[in-house]
């Protein structure tokens, strides 16, 4: 059953300074909340709307939290700089579309993947010069800093052709403005920027790679049990339909399963 969105919700916007005190060596009691980053500016995944924090992510780590039996605490930054404020023991995982590769594999380790999607290219509406990936060669091409979509550009075979730019915020208007020819994103947030936002945007053919995103853990004794505690919490929601009602509700289809 459906979780209430705003049940259990302690929401901390705060931006944080990269000079705060690291807490890494401190396990985690089962009576502490369980403390989220994410980057609030990945709609509709995470977002402020109305100086609220909402979004796909909110509510699953809300639910996540509330099969768990404890409470959730979010702390917003800039998207580069979560996996800093994850290493330091500032947050205990990142809910933030994070996807599975091998880099951070080597770094972190994963739940069970509870989002499965696809890197979508992202067109000013009527642009005929770029119908997908292979027509980047020459391009200017926006990625949000931090992101893994950058590495998927850089190991196309073409990829010393493409102009990738990274940035902070703002490659969706960018875009549309034609500042940049193109931007990547998953297909799923590009679909409903594109539904929602009042944008002349369009998706550039399929996706070009198959993601996994899941919630990364220290690679320490507690950040393993936390990783246990939060994948059991994240299997029971997946077999009671919870995972698939909330996807549903944000995207009108069940991006969870495989």
């Amino acid at each position: 059953m459906l979780r209430s969105p705003g049940f259990l919700r302690n929401v901390a916007l705060t931006l944080l300074s990269a000079g705060a005190i690291a807490f890494a060596g401190i396990a985690q009691a089962e009576d502490d909340p369980l403390r989220v980053g994410m980057s609030g500016g990945y709609f509709p995944f995470t977002f402020v709307e109305q100086d609220t924090l909402k979004g796909f992510e909110v509510d699953v780590m809300e639910a996540v939290a509330d099969e768990m039996g404890t409470e959730v605490a979010f702390e917003t930054a800039n998207f580069s700089g979560l996996f800093g404020m994850l290493e330091s023991g500032r947050i205990d995982t990142i809910a933030n579309q994070i996807t599975i590769t091998d880099e951070r594999q080597a770094k972190y380790v994963f739940t069970e993947p509870y989002v499965y999607d696809g890197a979508q290219v992202v067109v000013k509406k009527g642009n005929d010069t770029t119908s997908g990936v292979e027509d980047l060669k020459g391009k200017s091409v926006a990625v949000n800093l931090g992101s893994n979509y950058e590495q998927l550009l850089r190991e196309l075979p073409y990829a010393d052709e493409i102009d990738i730019r990274t940035y902070e915020s703002n490659i969706e208007q960018d875009t549309a403005l034609g500042r940049v020819d193109a931007f990547v994103m998953d297909r799923v947030s590009a679909s409903q920027v594109i539904k929602e936002k009042p944008l002349p945007l369009e998706l550039a053919g399929k996706p070009f790679s198959e993601i996994r995103n899941a919630l990364p853990f220290r690679d320490t004794e507690e950040g393993r049990e936390l990783r246990d505690r939060v994948d059991q919490a994240l299997a029971t929601l997946r077999e009671d339909g919870t995972l698939t009602d909330i996807s549903e509700r944000w995207f009108g289809t069940d991006i969870t399963r495989p």
